[in-house]
């Protein structure tokens, strides 16, 4: 087994333990959500993933800002919420056009691999990663797109387990976005 091979095994597992505990609102999610973002860095440098690289510093970011979010509020449950929908149309249009800006830039500047299709994962990937930080219900719809489009990206560049685990990925947004609806509904009966 090479480097990469191992590399990518260590951070797809790494993935999975941040994203069935971020499902559970554990906090010990960030510390493999860092763990394999870190791994991620380098990985997608070699392949020339040059805005998902991007996306796995930005992603060692959300996982200490998270982590310092959480435990701060260690005491007091942070509550599922809701964007509005102009919110939400607001961050979708900035998006969007960082999205393109970005695209353009990688596309003009460098020799990137599917300029635009990473541009817009990594960019709407920060979005998304807030917005799970923050407990954001729709972050999860975010996921659930991003994972799916992620896993051809990444079967383009022959990382194969990390295609298999945008897969899985986009299994567990779906169960995740279906966990914390329930309990989003739940916290409203409560109260």
């Amino acid at each position: 087994m090479n480097l990469y091979t191992f590399l990518e095994i260590t951070g797809t597992v790494a993935s999975l333990l941040f994203c069935y505990l971020l499902i559970k609102e554990n906090i010990w999610c960030w510390l493999f959500g860092i763990i394999a973002s870190f791994i991620s860095i380098f990985l997608f440098v070699h392949s020339t993933l040059y805005a998902e690289a991007i996306l796995a510093v930005y992603y060692v970011a959300i996982g200490f800002y998270g982590w310092v979010v959480w435990k701060r509020d260690e005491n007091i449950q942070i509550f599922i919420s809701l964007w509005t929908l102009k919110a939400n149309l607001l961050a979708i249009t900035i998006s969007a056009i960082l999205s393109a800006c970005l695209g353009y830039i990688l596309t003009t500047y460098t020799n990137a691999t599917n300029p635009y299709t990473d541009a817009v994962i990594t960019i709407f990937s920060f979005l998304a990663s807030y917005k799970e930080a923050k407990k954001i219900l729709s972050g999860w719809m975010f996921w659930i797109v991003i994972n799916a489009t992620s896993i051809l990206l990444y079967f383009q560049r022959s990382l194969y387990y990390y295609a298999a685990l945008a897969l899985v990925y986009t299994i567990m947004s779906i169960w995740g976005y279906y966990n914390w609806k329930k309990k989003y509904i739940d916290q409203k009966t409560t109260f």
